[in-house]
């Protein structure tokens, strides 16, 4: 194997490891968060974004180690969430303004 391609190989590797952990810890967020919060945010109810993060989980990890079209809707739909779900959440619960910190 010549380097160029193991070093894309790896890149693509390292990738998919974000991509499953930004997964993983939306999916962890939404679970330890209050159900009511999700309703009192005008967002959708929580065993609806439970189970389309955890849809995510599994598409990051059927497709680990390479980003193809489902991998691609798993990281999506985190990404989704932690844009739009989860500063509501955080607003409703009063910790902080909503907007991100970066």
């Amino acid at each position: 194997m010549n380097t160029v391609a193991m070093i894309q190989g790896l890149v693509v590797m390292g990738l998919g490891v974000i991509a499953v952990a930004i997964e993983v810890y939306a999916l962890v967020h939404a679970a330890t968060q209050r159900a009511d919060a999700f309703v009192a945010a005008g967002k959708q109810t929580k065993p609806i974004w439970l189970g389309i993060l955890a849809v995510a989980v599994l598409l990051g990890v059927a497709t680990f180690g390479g980003l193809g079209l489902f991998g691609l809707i798993g990281v999506v739909a985190a990404g989704v969430y932690l844009a739009d779900v989860k500063p509501a959440i955080d607003q409703v619960m009063g910790r902080g303004s909503g907007r991100s910190r970066w």
